[in-house]
């Protein structure tokens, strides 16, 4: 074998350079590092890594090439009480590895030790770091680019989407490639979506106790590899890479006009707390890579056990380079970030920290889809309307005031307009715009659609935790009867408040954004914490879709795109007189009294000269007087009422909003 070269800093990560490969990762407080390679057999030769440059260590072996498996050991102390947990007895990952292979168990050799280094060898169970590259003949292909104020996002799980679709051979079910098969492709097309956000295809590994409990991490929040694209979800048929799956469905989804956007994580690690696994992180310099309190304990900040502590140039430049691996090498069109706040987190929250600031001024990620998840659960976590732009940020709070307003009726006009109009209290300021507010009804933590109509308490005895787990204020109304099955008056306020909620998700300024199945009915039996069901639970069952409901999202997007205030992304105060006007039900303009009347539940939103929406969200129909012209209903889509003559009241009913055109 030849000798290991120093070799030179950058990339992150090991890069085949046709005579050889060079490695490079970051460490602080490390005596020594040992590129550990693996033959077939599993053999292991360890080669000192000769080179440092700072705080990045990198070696060059000539000959090597892809497909080679290594690892690292690192040495240094094992000092806790200084945040300090070598152990050169950990087989370590690459941190930026692009390929893992082998998975990863609930075996007791892969602890470091809490306060006691471990003396177990883990590489016999260790999961090893792949050489690799994949070439891909990207044939031109042109990202959609689409506008911010144009965008409809839909939120699916890449198994989850397609396992249970009948018109999907079953060989690629539940995988990259059937993302975008043509049956998808054509109901992506009839939905009206323009951007599909996925839940993480970054590598992940499945908790010691999710195992232990005979389940898995279904969400895939736990990464362990956030360079890696998770090999489960590759359908391999006809001998073709994860990777290249992956790419040809982004491609075929580019050409339809679809947008991809990659839930991310780099908030925690699946290292998990001091009794969890040792990775990588925590044996190249714990206190360098996670937030860690005065003690040496760690900070957690994400209730996973750990919080990566992304503010040294380094781990920031790691961070970026990891995020342009995704757009360079797999073209995606952006990014959510989980648990966001930490991307700002010094350890206190700044919209000017350095992670954030290296995001915005970045050429190439500033100009991408960005999207935070504003919170996590420590000190001064909840951050709505605090990123700086170009982010767009998820609003709880647009969800919970609707689910409010639509389900309880305990929402003031006042408050229902305001986040109507992308909730400019929050995200008007500092030059964001409207779309700035991704606004949604549900996601993928927390009720499907369906549920939320029909559950007033959580559901979630499989999950494993006595239904501790999960959210507990969900705003949801069961109308009635806790399940599924109920009367059939019962099942129809059901279904008012599923298409109340639905348009107003579709016609509200901001940028919507749609759980996959919310559209023809999906339900999870009332679990409203599926993190580790992969099975019928979570997957979509196509066969027992609501075709009318998907019909009336269909058509509600479409109208949507026909409404100019509503895809302009530009803020509706300040706009000319006669634009955007607020009015009463006898068709006045809205005062003071009558936005702060919670009780008042009817309201008239004018965009333009064009277009009305007339909101009634009583329980009784109710008499409104239009503004002055003859007006056609145009949604919703069924109404027996499609023409209004000047000078004629309008019954609106109960539950309902709905949309007239000036004919």
């Amino acid at each position: 074998m030849p000798r290991l070269q120093s070799g030179h800093a950058l990339p992150f990560g090991a890069r085949f350079e046709g005579n050889g490969v060079n490695f490079c990762l970051f460490s602080v407080g490390a005596e020594k590092i040992e590129l550990c390679l693996f033959d077939e057999q599993g053999n292991e030769t360890r080669h000192r890594l000769p080179g440092r440059s700072g705080n990045l260590w990198h070696g060059f072996l000539p000959g090597a090439t892809v497909g080679q498996r290594y690892g690292f050991r690192a040495y240094g102390p094992f000092d806790p009480a200084k945040g300090q947990r070598f152990n050169p007895q950990k087989l370590l990952i690459d941190p930026s590895a692009r390929e893992l292979e082998g998975q990863l168990g609930d075996d007791p050799r892969l602890c470091g030790g809490v306060d006691v280094a471990d003396a177990a060898d883990s590489a016999p169970v260790m999961l090893k770091s792949r050489v690799s590259r994949e070439d891909f003949d990207w044939q031109g292909d042109v990202l959609p680019a689409i506008p911010w104020g144009e965008t409809v996002i839909y939120e699916a799980h890449v198994r989850g989407l397609t396992q249970q679709h009948p018109a999907i051979p079953e060989a690629l079910r539940g995988s990259y490639a059937a993302l975008a098969h043509p049956t998808m492709l054509a109901y992506f097309k009839r939905l009206g979506i323009t951007a599909l956000e996925l839940l993480p295809v970054q590598q992940h590994a499945d908790e010691p106790r999710l195992q232990r409990l005979g389940l898995c991490n279904y969400w895939g929040y736990n990464v362990v590899a956030p360079w890696a694209l998770e090999p489960a979800y590759a359908s391999g048929v006809d001998g073709v890479s994860a990777q290249n799956e992956f790419k040809a469905a982004i491609k075929a989804l580019h050409q339809a006009g679809i947008e991809v956007i990659l839930d991310v994580v780099f908030n925690h690690t699946a290292e998990l707390d001091v009794e969890g696994p040792t990775l990588a992180q925590r044996g190249l310099g714990n206190g360098a890579w996670y937030w860690l309190n005065h003690d040496g304990s760690e900070n957690n900040l994400t209730g996973c056990g750990n919080a990566l502590r992304l503010v040294d140039d380094e781990l920031v430049a790691w961070t970026l380079a990891c995020l342009h691996h995704w757009l360079d090498d797999y073209h995606v069109d952006g990014f959510r970030f989980d648990l966001g706040t930490l991307l700002g987190r010094t350890p206190e929250f700044r919209a000017d920290a350095p992670l954030l600031q290296a995001i915005i001024t970045d050429p190439k990620l500033s100009a991408c889809k960005l999207i935070a998840e504003p919170w996590d659960i420590g000190v001064g976590g909840y951050q709505l309307g605090n990123f700086p732009a170009p982010f767009a940020e998820w609003s709880d709070r647009w969800r919970d005031d609707m689910r409010q307003f639509w389900l309880h009726g305990r929402l003031s006009l006042g408050t229902f307009a305001g986040r109507f109009s992308a909730s400019a209290d929050l995200f008007n300021h500092n030059g964001r715009l409207p779309a700035a507010a991704i606004n949604m009804l549900t996601a993928h933590d927390g009720f499907t659609l369906r549920d939320l109509v029909s559950f007033n308490n959580k559901h979630n005895q499989a999950n494993g935790e006595n239904n501790r787990d999960g959210h507990s204020q969900n705003y949801s109304q069961n109308h009635g009867t806790e399940g599924l099955d109920a009367s059939a008056e019962v099942m129809a306020q059901r279904r008012l408040s599923q298409r109340a909620l639905l348009a107003t998700l579709l016609l509200s300024q901001g940028t919507p954004m749609l759980l996959a199945g919310d559209e023809f009915g999906h339900t999870q039996q009332g679990n409203n914490n599926a993190y580790c069901q992969d099975n019928a639970l979570t997957w979509l069952d196509w066969q027992q879709a609501d075709e009318e409901l998907t019909d009336y999202v269909s058509q509600l997007i479409a109208l949507r795109k026909r409404i100019p205030a509503l895809t302009q992304n530009r803020w509706w105060q300040g706009t000319p007189e006669g634009e955007v006007q607020w009015l009463d039900s006898a068709g006045e303009p809205m005062t003071i009294k009558s936005w702060e009347q919670g009780e008042q539940q009817c309201l008239q939103i004018r965009l333009s000269d064009r277009w009305l929406l007339v909101v009634n969200a009583s329980l009784h129909d109710a008499a409104m007087a239009l503004p002055e012209g003859r007006w056609l209903c145009v949604a919703p889509f069924d109404n027996e009422q499609q023409d209004v003559r000047e000078g004629s009241p309008w019954r609106a009913t109960a539950k309902t909003l709905c949309v007239l055109a000036k004919g």
